[in-house]
């Protein structure tokens, strides 16, 4: 089955709230290269990178969606590795659909929402709010934080990387939690947790600071790995383009171990 790129978009665009969910500048949600079309097959990658490109071509894929886009740099000429990337994409006729904060933020495909469920905690409530939008998600639990670091490290493991946790001391337990995804450490969410009586926050990655603060604050902190921990929201998206519009679909792993 084939499917018209711009009928995929319209859904998307309205399933993520793309005009309506604030994200940086540099993030260009939505389609950030066009393509001849149809399309064909669907890949999914937490990255735009020449490797996922060429990734998505070697499986046969013409639709690229990721979660971090292109453009982060922001406005650079396009010469050498930018131009083999635009090059890549064109004569392969890959189009580009990169969806940021819109999918963080999302009820359903939320990394942070996802990413709870992995490790069996249940939300209570949004958390690191962006221009007003949680883009994070809390809530109560009552078990060893030793055992929650467990599993946010057997979580990370298979994606190239390990969860690493601040102090803490033995037989403590977590009873109210935050998360984060990606880079979720910095000053705003650390003083939000604080504010929300939260002890456990999981994070992708930090700042070495916050995790000089973190005991200072009452908190442990658990860096879980900046890639590992999205890469739940955008292959559930990918998973849901396929049951829609009955295209095949692949996630492309390609940790960067961080």
């Amino acid at each position: 089955m084939t499917i018209p790129l711009a009928e995929i978009v319209v859904h998307l665009d309205g399933l993520l709230r793309i005009a309506d969910i604030p994200d940086f500048p540099n993030a260009v949600n939505g389609v950030q290269v066009s393509h001849r079309g149809p399309v064909v097959k669907v890949a999914t990658a937490v990255d735009a990178s020449l490797q996922t490109m060429r990734a998505a071509s070697a499986v046969g894929a013409n639709l690229l969606v990721v979660h971090h886009g292109l453009f982060w740099g922001g406005v650079q000429p396009q010469i050498g590795w930018h131009y083999e990337r635009l090059r890549f994409l064109v004569e392969r006729d890959i189009a580009v659909y990169s969806v940021h904060l819109p999918l963080d933020a999302h009820e359903t495909f939320g990394n942070s929402r996802l990413l709870a469920a992995t490790l069996g905690l249940h939300v209570r409530g949004g958390f690191a709010s962006f221009r007003g939008v949680p883009c994070g998600v809390h809530g109560d639990a009552d078990l060893p934080t030793a055992e929650l670091v467990a599993r946010a490290d057997s979580f990370a493991r298979p994606h190239g990387g390990r969860a690493r946790a601040t102090a803490y001391a033995t037989g403590r337990r977590t009873r109210r939690w935050a998360i984060c995804s990606g880079a979720g450490a910095d000053a705003a969410f650390l003083a939000e947790a604080e504010s929300l009586g939260v002890d456990t926050l999981i994070v992708g990655e930090g700042p070495h600071w916050s995790a000089v603060e973190a005991p200072e604050r009452g908190l442990v902190i658990i860096y879980a790995g900046h890639y590992a921990t999205e890469t739940l929201g955008i292959a559930a998206l990918g998973n849901h383009l396929a049951a829609t519009f009955g295209l095949a679909h692949e996630f492309i792993a390609v940790p960067t171990g961080l």
